[in-house]
């Protein structure tokens, strides 16, 4: 079995996180600048085995595409010309990031720390992770 990557897509910066080889646990990966992406990635699929990759797709709360959902889209074509043999999932992303700012703050990150840029978008990208897992096992 290999490892499950999810991708958190942002214009600036992109979040990952990925699974266990097992695909148990969801861990944050890396914050990545959005225009190193593609070359991040092809590194990393040179060293891990990643079996299937989970793409947020930003959605407002009336389940339409977000503003931003038409990059994610375009990356998504610039990830199957790059990685043809890598399937793809898209999962709802909504609320990620907010919730990811709360974990932060509930989990005791100073507020320093918080302030990182990168920060929230990996845990989006564990928390996007992991719900597609949780969705796997129903």
């Amino acid at each position: 079995m290999a490892r499950i990557l999810s991708i958190d897509y942002g214009i600036k910066r992109t979040g990952l996180a990925v699974t266990d080889p097992q695909q148990i646990i969801a861990t944050a990966l890396e914050t990545v600048e959005t225009a190193r992406l593609i070359a991040y990635l092809k590194t990393y699929f040179e060293k891990e085995a990643v079996d299937e990759v989970v793409i947020g797709m930003p959605k407002q709360l009336n389940n339409q595409d977000s503003d931003t959902a038409p990059n994610v889209r375009q990356f998504i074509g610039t990830f199957k010309k790059n990685f043809p043999a890598k399937p793809i999932t898209t999962i709802d992303e909504r609320f990620t990031t907010s919730i990811a700012q709360q974990a932060m703050l509930m989990g005791g990150m100073k507020k320093k720390d918080r302030q990182i840029k990168g920060q929230s978008d990996k845990i989006s990208a564990v928390l996007i992770l992991q719900d597609y897992m949780q969705g796997k096992k129903r």
